[in-house]
């Protein structure tokens, strides 16, 4: 399956982490392009409806929102998890991201 970012602040975000988080990020969206919708916990976890997160733990526990779109997984939005729960901000990002992208 083909992966891509929505807009390059996803890619920035991934680019500013520690080198060995870097690795292991793009490791998991590498299985998620060779799994596509298959790829299940723990690399990835439903979220809403049309929203999902990669899950990247380690050092830093990174979060990236994506969806299916098209035949392709469109990553939204990336953060550093800091709390048990998921912060309802960057849920709303992935929501307005995903608005977006339902409008083009």
């Amino acid at each position: 399956m083909n992966v891509k970012f929505f807009d390059s602040k996803t890619e920035r975000f991934i680019k500013m982490l520690d080198a060995q988080t870097v690795a292991r990020t793009l490791r998991t969206i590498d299985l998620l392009e060779m799994f596509g919708h298959k790829l299940g916990f723990p690399h990835s976890k439903k979220v809403e409806p049309r929203i999902f997160e990669l899950r990247v733990r380690g050092k830093q526990e990174v979060r990236i929102f994506y969806t299916f779109h098209d035949g392709e997984a469109i990553l939204l939005h990336g953060f550093i998890k800091k709390s048990q729960r998921l912060p309802r901000k960057e849920i709303e990002a992935a929501r307005r991201t995903l608005k977006v992208l339902d409008s083009s």
